[in-house]
């Protein structure tokens, strides 16, 4: 696997695919600057060698159209500020006014290209425009690991033309270790946790880590579509009745591969989907009717404790509650305590997807786990045991 450490960019020009499609507000002030801060490392590489950045991204869904409220040009300053060095900014990824800032580009300095999805041809993975891109660099290095999933010319495409000088940076190098470590070279005993609203957005990632783990823990919303399928009492709990059947094969394949699966024994019911609903403690499987479970009880977080801190490898993909909600966020903040705990312990931890970083986030939980992954669709389809084309252009 080459990584950014195995170039020297004296006197190189690096063609950096960053993922830049951050938050903005209404006055186009980044509102979280986690990404860019994610790309500083391999940015900083290029630079102390002596040789320069060009930075390419994409930002929101502009639909091969020029946007001017998602031009990267409201995020150069913040660039700037992160890393150190004052961005220069070309109006367009390709064409004259790209290739004259590229030219114009002297070691040292960064040069970030105006959004590539204002080209239809980005998304389309066009390869005449994927070769105008490559023009801009001598290495090509990919370090958007929240776009690896899709054959983009930026992402995937772009790669071919660079048949010897082409590498992860420093965040894609990292985000496959710690999947890697998860999936395939984690010490034992290895537990997951999956949480979230639906069995069936979870279905290929459950199927695929049954031959890595030793313990599932189901949590959330799907844990209604499971408990049902066993006989039990849900009341207006969130449940999938097409998948029940599933959710059964589920449960005897885990028994057959000796995985031990935990679902919740007791939920905190509300007879609302409200934060100021009526709540009561329930067993699982004995939810009233007009009730619906919102958030993991004691007995079962006292379950869920036991297995994490007893576990070496954890990964974390989905909460357990309605975390959103302050009276239903308890059981995703116990969890996020216990991963803490056994991570201070020596486990490895690696959280992933959506709503479950965005938990770690709100919670504080950023530095107490081991890695927190960036890519949300990126990491699931990993987990699936995707081969994930931005990687396999670098690896091929």
């Amino acid at each position: 696997m080459k990584t950014i450490d195995d170039f020297n960019f004296e006197g190189k020009k690096a063609l950096i695919r960053v993922d830049f499609n951050v938050p903005l507000d209404g006055d186009f002030n980044v509102t979280d600057t986690s990404r860019i801060d994610a790309a500083k490392p391999s940015i900083l590489k290029v630079l102390e060698d002596g040789g320069s950045a060009i930075l390419m991204s994409h930002m929101g869904r502009p639909k091969g159209k020029v946007n001017p409220d998602m031009s990267l040009s409201h995020i150069t300053e913040t660039v700037s500020d992160i890393i150190g060095v004052q961005v220069k900014f070309a109006e367009d990824c390709v064409g004259s006014k790209a290739d004259e800032a590229v030219a114009g580009l002297q070691s040292g300095e960064v040069l970030l290209l105006e959004n590539l999805r204002f080209h239809a041809e980005e998304e389309a993975g066009d390869e005449s425009f994927a070769k105008e891109l490559s023009k801009h660099g001598d290495v090509y290095v990919n370090d958007a690991f929240g776009t690896a999933h899709r054959a983009h010319a930026s992402t995937t495409i772009v790669a071919k033309f660079f048949p010897e000088n082409k590498c992860f940076g420093y965040l894609l190098a990292k985000e496959i270790k710690a999947i890697d470590k998860v999936m395939e070279t984690g010490e034992k005993p290895v537990t997951a946790i999956l949480g979230g609203a639906k069995v069936s957005s979870k279905i290929t990632i459950i199927e695929n880590i049954l031959d890595k783990v030793d313990n599932l823990i189901i949590g959330g919303g799907m844990t209604y579509t499971f408990v049902k399928a066993k006989g039990g009492k849900v009341g207006d709990s969130i449940c999938e009745d097409d998948k029940m059947t599933l959710a059964l094969e589920i449960l005897k394949q885990a028994e057959a591969k000796n995985v031990k699966v935990y679902l919740p024994v007791d939920v905190l019911a509300a007879d609302d989907f409200d934060n100021g609903a009526n709540t009561q403690f329930v067993d699982v499987d004995k939810i009233p009717d007009g009730w619906q479970g919102l958030d993991a009880g004691p007995k079962t977080l006292e379950i869920f404790k036991q297995v994490i801190l007893a576990s070496k490898t954890i990964l974390w993909n989905g909460p357990v509650g309605v975390f959103e909600m302050e009276n239903f966020a308890k059981g995703t903040i116990a969890v996020g305590n216990y991963i803490d705990e056994a991570t201070q312990s020596g486990a490895f931890s690696l959280v992933g997807g959506g709503d479950s970083v965005a938990a770690v986030k709100q919670f504080g939980f950023e530095d107490k786990v081991s890695y927190v992954s960036t890519g949300g669709g990126a990491m699931l389809e990993s987990l699936e045991g995707k081969t994930l084309p931005g990687i396999a252009a670098i690896l091929g």
